[in-house]
């Protein structure tokens, strides 16, 4: 069960995560500022309440996991996120990244392959809060070419190398953030891309995720 509670004591605990993550090198004060106004509690288990506000992951529904929130502002911050935004994101899980996105005012497409997570976020009331999230199930290594190009794509698994099908529905001046890698590490990767399929490739550090799996699961 969860719990929809948000009180000042979440909200305290909230301010402190968000001096933690700034401590660690998060300077994006849009980013801060939206994580400050999500109840991460909202999206776990009810037994999870009193540490849903450590920053670190927990385990989710078809053993996936919701991010640990400094992951999700690292990629935040590095997608450069702008008003108005159309963002594909791949690999909806909790759908707490997703929130994130729209809070900086993004319009968020954001695909998700098993079917149980899918619909539990369906039913899930708080994310009619954000009616700029638009939820599908799918292969993301398939993207959603029908609502292409986007301005930025966000993977948050862990792909062995850069889905082509992906850089093909970035815009051209668009950003993509993914972690790439076989293993228990993967290397966060940024790459621009410019007119002519020309590809900038950047490095940052690096993180673990569950990985990057194609196809659907019902």
């Amino acid at each position: 069960m969860r719990t929809f509670d948000d009180s000042y004591r979440h909200k305290g605990l909230r301010r402190q995560l968000v001096d933690i993550i700034r401590h660690k090198g998060i300077t994006d004060e849009k980013v801060l500022d939206a994580i400050l106004h999500i109840p991460r509690h909202f999206f776990m288990d009810s037994g999870f309440d009193k540490i849903a506000y450590e920053d670190r992951a927990f385990p989710i529904a078809e053993g996936q996991t919701i991010s640990q929130p400094y992951t999700v502002a690292y990629q935040s911050q590095l997608l450069e996120v702008k008003m108005h935004d159309r963002i594909l994101e791949v690999g909806t899980g909790s759908a707490y990244q997703a929130c994130v996105l729209a809070e900086l005012g993004a319009q968020v497409y954001t695909i998700e392959r098993q079917k149980k997570i899918f619909e539990n976020n369906k039913s899930f009331p708080f994310l009619k809060k954000y009616p700029t999230i638009r939820f599908f199930f799918g292969d993301g290594y398939e993207g959603l070419p029908t609502f292409a190009p986007f301005d930025k794509i966000i993977v948050t698994a862990a792909a062995p190398s850069i889905p082509p099908k992906l850089i093909e529905q970035l815009k051209v001046g668009g950003k993509m953030v993914i972690p790439v890698g076989e293993g228990q590490v993967q290397q966060m990767v940024r790459i621009s891309k410019f007119p002519d399929n020309v590809l900038e490739e950047e490095i940052f550090d690096n993180f673990s995720f569950v990985p990057m799996i194609g196809g659907k699961r019902n």
